[in-house]
């Protein structure tokens, strides 16, 4: 098992340290980040995010209590990057992790999502052969130990209500990942901002580092679009402006 978790670790950096998708992450953050900014990635993984928001000028908290990638980022992060090697959720516990140790991105929290994966497209090959007991913390605590977020990262594989459940107060920006066969579950996050504030919406498609849309959008646009996606399709992140 720790050999299949080595060559997950290993398959994770060479997806994103790849030096073109390191330039593109640099310049859309230096976009939307300005210079001091605090962020929070929750879901750091392999610290690719966290990287690229602090080069571009952002104080950055990173949240990843999945072994051996927290161990990694605990003997590699710039000092000034505050790990947190604990998972983000609707309350401070310990929980159960499954996961997947040749596809690490998908472990998840949510036993709802790992339980439906395995008949949407996309996720045929992935087995999840483990699981791992993380700490748990929430949103609020995260800001009550570090300030009010000027953005955060939320790629959590199904568990983004959850950690948005954990959040009494409305962030300033956000994104959250999208999965077009698990499209209910970003619908449910538009939902949840809809009851902490006024958001306008734009999507990112995959790793292509640039907003979709020229102009950002209210909750409707954005939930007919996330609809109208092939669920076979393409994963990518969804930002929400507090307007």
């Amino acid at each position: 098992m720790q050999l299949r978790a080595t060559l997950g670790l290993i398959r994770s950096l060479a997806i994103y340290y790849n030096p073109w998708r390191r330039r593109q992450l640099h310049a859309f953050y230096a976009g939307i980040l300005a210079p001091g900014a605090l962020a929070f990635d929750i879901g750091a993984h392999v610290g690719s995010r966290a990287r690229a928001m602090r080069a571009a000028g952002a104080r950055v908290v990173a949240c990843e209590p999945q072994q051996p990638f927290a161990g990694f980022l605990r003997r590699s992060l710039p000092r000034d990057i505050i790990l947190v090697e604990k998972a983000v959720g609707p309350s401070e516990t310990v929980a159960r992790m499954s996961v997947s140790s040749l596809h690490p991105t998908v472990s998840s929290l949510s036993t709802s999502f790992t339980g439906e994966a395995a008949s949407k497209p996309g996720f045929g090959h992935v087995r999840w052969d483990s699981s791992q007991e993380v700490q748990v913390t929430t949103m609020d605590r995260l800001i009550a130990d570090h300030g009010l977020p000027d953005f955060v990262k939320i790629d959590v594989e199904g568990f983004e209500l959850d950690v948005l459940a954990g959040l009494g107060q409305p962030l300033p920006l956000l994104s959250v990942e999208y999965l077009p066969a698990f499209i209910d579950r970003t619908l449910a996050v538009i939902d949840r901002l809809e009851g902490l504030g006024r958001y306008s919406f734009n999507p990112v498609a995959g790793e292509e580092g640039q907003f979709l849309w020229a102009e950002w959008r209210g909750p409707e646009a954005a939930r007919d679009w996330l609809r109208g996606l092939d669920a076979q399709g393409g994963s990518g992140d969804l930002y929400a402006r507090l307007t």
